[in-house]
Order: C-alpha cells, then sequence, then structure tokens
C-alpha cells in the first residue's frame, strides 16, 4: 500500500467526501485562507495551518450535534493516521471539547472560525463583496446583534484576546486573507 499522503489535496478529498455543504466548504476554504494568513505572518507552518484550518469542520455536515462534532472528526482522522498535532487543534476549536487551546495553531483556528463566518455574512450583503468591506462596516454589523445571531461575538473577542491580536487587527487580517480567495467564496463584487 502506498503511504499515506497528508497534503492539501488529501486533506480537499477528505473534507468533499463527507461536506457536501456549498456553505460548510466555502467556510473551510476561508477557515483554511485565514489559517495560512496568519501561520505567515507567526512564521509557521502555512501547509500545516492551512491544511487544519480546511479540515476543522469536515465532519460538520455528517455530524452536526455538538456530542459527535468534532469528535467524530477525530476519530477519523486518527483512523485515517492524520498527525496528532492537527487532530488536537481540530479538537480545540470548541469550547465543549474541553481541550485547552495551548499552541499558536490552536488559538488561531479558534480565533479565525467565527470571524471568518461573520465576515463573509458581512460580505454576502455588499454589492462589491470582500472589495472593499472595512473594519469599521464589519464593526458596525458585529454591534448589530439580529445580523448574523448564530455567530458568537463573545467567541470572536476572546479568540483575538487570546491570539494576542486587536480586535481590529484581527478582523482587517481576516478580510485581507478572504480577499485573497474572493473568487472561490463568489464575493468578488
Amino acid at each position: 500500500m502506498a503511504e499515506q499522503s497528508f497534503d492539501r489535496q488529501a486533506a480537499w478529498e477528505l473534507l468533499t467526501e463527507f461536506t457536501q455543504s456549498p456553505h460548510l466548504i466555502k467556510h473551510a476554504l476561508g477557515v483554511e485562507a485565514a489559517m495560512r494568513y496568519y501561520a505567515r505572518l507567526f512564521g509557521e507552518d502555512e501547509e500545516k495551518w492551512g491544511i487544519t484550518g480546511l479540515l476543522h469542520d469536515f465532519d460538520y455536515d455528517r455530524y452536526p450535534s455538538l456530542d459527535d462534532h468534532p469528535f467524530r472528526g477525530a476519530e477519523i482522522l486518527r483512523e485515517r493516521g492524520w498527525p496528532e498535532e492537527i487532530i488536537r487543534a481540530i479538537l480545540s476549536h470548541g469550547d465543549h471539547t474541553g481541550v485547552p487551546r495551548q499552541t499558536p495553531m490552536e488559538k488561531a483556528l479558534y480565533a479565525v472560525d467565527e470571524l471568518v463566518g461573520f465576515v463573509i455574512a458581512c460580505a454576502l450583503v455588499r454589492p462589491n463583496g470582500l472589495a472593499d468591506l472595512t473594519v469599521q462596516s464589519v464593526k458596525k454589523k458585529f454591534k448589530d446583534k439580529a445580523f448574523a445571531r448564530g455567530v458568537k461575538r463573545e467567541d470572536v473577542i476572546r479568540g483575538a484576546e487570546d491570539l494576542g491580536v486587536p480586535l481590529d487587527q484581527h478582523i482587517a487580517h481576516v478580510i485581507e486573507a478572504l480577499r485573497g480567495i474572493a473568487p472561490q467564496l463568489e464575493l468578488a463584487g
């Protein structure tokens, strides 16, 4: 049997094996882009961070219950021999798992997850998508509790704090990361 390759292509194949929802695939691509951005910023392994972002919710479409997600995904990753460092980061991205975030990669995944969803939601209601989205417009929507009400604002704030990045700068980084894949997200304007 050929040796398993744990590269971006393998991660993409795993994501698309388990995830049918276009919304969840776009979320995964957005989190991957934000993780790659932060890996470059922090001088870390961009491929590993990106793969972790791409896979963080791969089991959610099939196992959306918090009793299952991301635990089932971790089981599947272990069965298939994926690195424990990636599995642990994925487990740490949910407060309900009890896995503390310790490494920069784990903290970054938590910090970008909710914010990517929120920034995408902001871009979706703008005629130019991500092209002219500003930190100020994201923060204005952030204060509107009725907008994207599924996004836990306190998680976004805590994520930025734990990462050691001021909230405005964190929002700017995520916007910039997502602009890099705007066509894939259908948010090029």
